[in-house]
């Protein structure tokens, strides 16, 4: 499948935004580690024109080392997400992703609690509830492809 400019620009802000939500998550347990949070803004300069794609997938790769040296799976999560998110520069079906382990950051966090408040599967499902509410409408079924897959 092909997509306009426009669409890609969309779709890639919006990863950015997923992953930004819960960007918190990695923060928490690697505060000196920029990486993930340069990603997401990586992503965001590429659309603004500011980034060649080349140069956000370097930043994508950065956050995705990040993740491996994350101290636990929220964080790695979260790391995973924005470099999806930086990733959706070189091809739009990253996006899905980014939103995919930003749910999943959502639902680790709960279990790293040391009395959890709520379950995994319902973080998650809020999460994913947030997330389609971020994204235009006729972006939705590029956000959300049909069995999870781009």
């Amino acid at each position: 499948m092909t997509i306009d400019i426009a669409d890609h620009h969309a779709i890639a802000l919006w990863a950015a935004v997923c992953a930004e939500h819960v960007l918190e998550n990695f923060e928490r347990a690697a505060p000196d580690d920029p990486r993930p949070r340069e990603a997401i803004e990586a992503g965001r300069a590429w659309v603004r024109g500011e980034l060649k794609m080349v140069d956000a997938r370097k930043f994508a790769f950065a956050s995705h080392a990040a993740a491996r040296d994350a101290p636990d799976a929220a964080a790695t999560a979260a790391a995973r997400a924005a470099g999806h998110a930086a990733a959706t520069a070189h091809v739009y079906t990253h996006a899905p992703h980014a939103a995919k382990y930003a749910a999943a950051s959502a639902g680790k966090a709960i279990e790293l609690r040391p009395t959890p408040t709520d379950i995994p599967r319902t973080a998650i499902a809020r999460e994913r509830e947030w997330q389609l509410g971020q994204v235009p409408e006729h972006l939705r079924t590029m956000a959300f492809p049909p069995h999870g897959t781009p």
